[in-house]
């Protein structure tokens, strides 16, 4: 095991005497900071991680007039944020207004309701379902640019996610880092955060942070110790690529599993604040993609195929019988779940997934996809049968039978939202083959609605609040697509406009 192993394993051992000794209760008044090493440098607010939730709090708190500095300890701003497909689920856009969708809040806060199996915090779903909208503009006040139509997503109950024009998080990481930049915030590449500084009354007051670090050399870089007058906003991300620590939370999430995470997101902030006697929530529940493909690493070209072309305007087939096995709009448990059990022999079975030449007209990834080898093209149905293995006549009554049901609007099978359902009748047809990867983390640290960090007693350690993808209890056993983003930036603001309300620590 190598050494970075060795030390969380160590750090996980240590924790439980670490949280004796966290903060026991919430204090507005100014900290005893008396004991505070000399800083180098002291600001308001201090950011770690640039994502989604770590660039919405630090321009939040920024724009409220705070000295804002932001950490990031890869060689990149954006994080996960940036190589995720740029899907944003928002309830009542104007795009929705305008296609004529019915849509509010109270139905997006059913949906993910029902998403999360009972699991969820509701409390904390209604702030992101609410801040939803304004977080939307919030994006386009920044500079970020969405496509002109409204898409699908699996587990919704009507077409709610809109996507950037780039088909990434990048779309929207990069409008709000320059405009961060703009606002004065100051923002750190290569810079680790190693451990908090807590005030004697256990209220956090900085940071010792590795700068110039080279993930992921674990001894590069020099320490420099930054103070924090109203708090640290930890957006750190979840702990996908941490392959020893997803298995203590769920042994078959093991080495055989990819990831679509970038390499990076190995649950550094969360094991920090557990340390200190942050609460863990629900970190077993952990999401595997179910667009995803075996013929390529990481998130690929297949997932933004899948999810604009395959799933809303085509089928996913048993290669074994040439029939549907499951609702391919159904949330991501669900198609996670129906996918691993195609197993046989102790061995996956790879589904197919298809749909027509109409079905791709807004697959950007197609090309791509195309000329890797990753999705396939076919004059015929009978010709994409034999080049998968599939037994032609069965899979070809199937999508007669699919069609039938399109023309209906009813699907009898599984009852998917045919919405934008489209009769497969178009040569040529384009196709993939599916296998779910290690995706989301639905739990970490527990939080308040106003993003404060709750401590193991269920009081808060003062000074800390965290957002994004390193809480937990949002979103329950099964998070929807296209409600990371809305998470992320909602409660982001959250985190650094309850930071500004904190009474400042005079260092």
């Amino acid at each position: 095991m190598n050494n970075s192993s060795t030390s969380r394993r160590r750090f996980l051992l240590s924790g439980a005497m670490g949280a004796a000794a966290a903060a026991t209760g919430f204090a507005a008044r100014a900290a005893d900071a008396s004991a505070a090493p000399a800083f180098d440098k002291v600001y308001d607010v201090i950011v770690v991680g640039s994502g989604f939730a770590g660039l919405a709090a630090a321009l939040e708190a920024s724009i409220g007039g705070a000295k804002v500095l932001l950490l990031e300890k890869m060689h990149a701003y954006g994080g996960n944020s940036a190589i995720n497909g740029g899907a944003f689920s928002v309830a009542g856009s104007p795009l929705q207004k305008k296609y004529g969708i019915k849509d509010s809040p109270e139905q997006m806060l059913a949906d993910m309701i029902r998403s999360g199996r009972g699991l969820s915090h509701v409390d904390l779903l209604k702030m992101v379902v609410e801040g939803s909208l304004p977080a939307y503009e919030f994006t386009l006040r920044h500079g970020v640019k969405y496509k002109d139509f409204v898409q699908h997503f699996g587990g919704h109950s009507v077409p709610r996610t809109l996507q950037t024009i780039e088909s990434t998080g990048g779309g929207i990481t990069r409008p709000l880092a320059e405009s961060c930049k703009k606002h004065g915030v100051e923002m750190h590449l290569r810079a680790k955060m190693e451990e908090f500084i807590l005030s004697p009354a256990g209220r956090v007051i900085g940071l010792k942070v590795r700068e110039r670090y080279e993930f992921p050399n674990e001894a590069s870089g020099v320490l420099q110790t930054y103070g924090a007058r109203r708090g640290v906003v930890m957006a750190t991300g979840g702990f996908s690529r941490n392959i020893w620590f997803r298995k203590q939370q769920d042994p078959q999430l093991d080495e055989r599993l990819d990831s679509t995470n970038h390499p990076g997101a190995t649950g550094d902030g969360l094991l920090k604040m557990l340390s200190i006697g942050g609460a863990p929530v629900q970190i077993d529940q952990i999401q595997l993609g179910p667009w995803t493909s075996p013929d390529e690493r990481g998130f690929g070209l297949v997932s933004q195929f899948n999810t604009i072309a395959g799933f809303p305007m085509g089928i996913m087939v048993d290669v074994r019988t040439g029939r549907r096995f499951c609702n391919e709009l159904a949330d991501r448990k669900e198609r996670t779940d129906a996918i691993l059990g195609l197993m046989e022999n102790g061995k996956p079975v790879y589904p197919v997934c298809f749909t027509d030449a109409k079905g791709v007209a807004k697959a950007q990834t197609l090309k791509n996809g195309l000329k890797y080898g990753v999705i396939k093209k076919f004059d015929k149905l009978e010709d994409l049968a034999k080049a998968y293995g599939i037994p032609v006549e069965p899979f070809v009554k199937q999508v007669d039978e699919f069609n039938a049901m399109v023309k209906q609007k009813n699907d009898t099978q599984f009852h998917r939202a045919l919405d934008l359902a489209i009769v497969l009748d178009k040569a040529p047809f384009y196709a993939c083959r599916v296998w779910p990867k290690v995706h989301y983390c639905m739990g970490g640290v527990g939080i308040t609605k106003n993003a404060e960090v709750y401590k193991v007693d269920g009081s808060i350690i003062p000074g800390l609040f965290a957002a994004g993808e390193v809480t937990g209890g949002t979103h329950g056993a099964s998070r929807l697509g296209g409600c990371a983003i809305a998470d992320g930036l909602v409660m982001g603001r959250i985190a650094a406009q309850s930071a500004l309300k904190l009474a400042p620590v005079s260092l």
